[in-house]
């Protein structure tokens, strides 16, 4: 097998998502697996957690058509708004929800259920002001089935305090037109803020896989992530170079490893000696399996990037192996 290894604990998941389930008690609880679950596998992951969890976030139609062919039954909610009548007719067929983020996505949800997307400062989906009232014109009551928005530098208070005041005025506009609908704003963070940002459910993401945002410590999360490259040679040198770089001491024997950064790693980030290449990169190291990403916090501060980058990049052509 050429492919990385990687290792993902779905234990480790579903007692993620507990840990979740415990802080929030009966509230409803949507399972964020977009992007391939953050790079652990939607589909394994929702079925780990499918018992635990009220319903799954997908980011595209296409991600939560592939829950709905593998099984899962439970709502699905699509992050995006629906672009054009492909993407509606998706929807419908496969008994997706969709988000309404303005009137012609609204337009294009043609009465059937639907979440409303509400801008309260993030500025990249959503409606605000006289464009809610168009939205909602558009929407029978008995299809808007949920209104939710998302917090920007959730370790900012301040910030998300201004957010709260917009999102429970919009709320309001929105539960006079439909009255049982049900409000979220809370990510990984809202959920660690608790109280007031709790509302009627949450949307867990990056807590579900072991992390916690940034500005946020906790302790019971456990990470379910670990990436392994193959030993694929074992060379004796000759000339002054190593991988695409002029050596600046001598060795006396390297190992190749089958990693690079076509596999989701960056570049800039040595792994073994100097940069790497596009699918592989030398080493002094001789283990037949190399531990190359452990800890995403560790390694997305080496990068100068987040977890959530870290841990959707790293598994590009990877062989997963589920353990319990």
């Amino acid at each position: 097998m050429q492919k990385t290894l990687s290792i993902v604990n779905l234990t480790a998941i579903r007692s993620n998502a507990l840990f979740v389930r415990s802080l929030i008690g009966n509230r409803f609880f949507w399972a964020v697996v977009k992007a391939d679950a953050y790079g652990h596998g939607a589909v394994e992951v929702a079925r780990a957690i499918e018992d635990v969890v009220d319903g799954f976030c997908v980011a595209l139609v296409e991600e939560g058509a592939e829950l709905r062919i593998c099984g899962v039954t439970k709502p699905v909610l699509v992050l995006a708004p629906p672009l054009d009548n492909d993407d509606a007719a998706k929807i419908k067929y496969y008994n997706l929800t969709p988000t309404v983020t303005d009137l012609k996505s609204a337009k294009l949800v043609d009465g059937g259920k639907c979440h409303i997307a509400l801008n309260t400062g993030m500025n990249r989906y959503g409606c605000f002001g006289k464009e809610l009232e168009s939205v909602l014109s558009a929407l029978p009551p008995d299809s808007v089935e949920g209104v939710y928005s998302h917090l920007y530098a959730v370790e900012n208070v301040g910030e998300s305090q201004k957010q709260l005041y917009s999102f429970d005025a919009a709320v309001g506009t929105v539960k006079a037109h439909a009255p049982e609908v049900q409000v979220h704003i809370a990510a990984s963070g809202g959920i660690l803020r608790g109280g007031k940002y709790l509302y009627d459910g949450v949307r867990c993401g990056l807590m579900l896989y072991g992390y916690a945002p940034r500005g946020f410590k906790v302790k019971e999360l456990t990470p379910a992530l670990k990436v392994y490259a193959r030993l694929a040679r074992e060379t004796i040198p000759t000339g002054n170079g190593v991988g695409y770089n002029i050596a600046d001491r001598k060795y006396d024997k390297l190992y190749t490893y089958r990693l690079g950064y076509a596999d989701g790693f960056r570049r800039t980030v040595p792994l073994g000696e100097k940069t790497l290449c596009m699918d592989a990169f030398v080493s002094r190291d001789g283990r037949a399996l190399m531990p190359v990403f452990t800890d995403a916090d560790e390694y997305a501060k080496r990068c100068g990037t987040i977890s959530y980058e870290a841990l959707c990049s790293v598994t590009h052509r990877s062989q997963r192996v589920y353990v319990t």
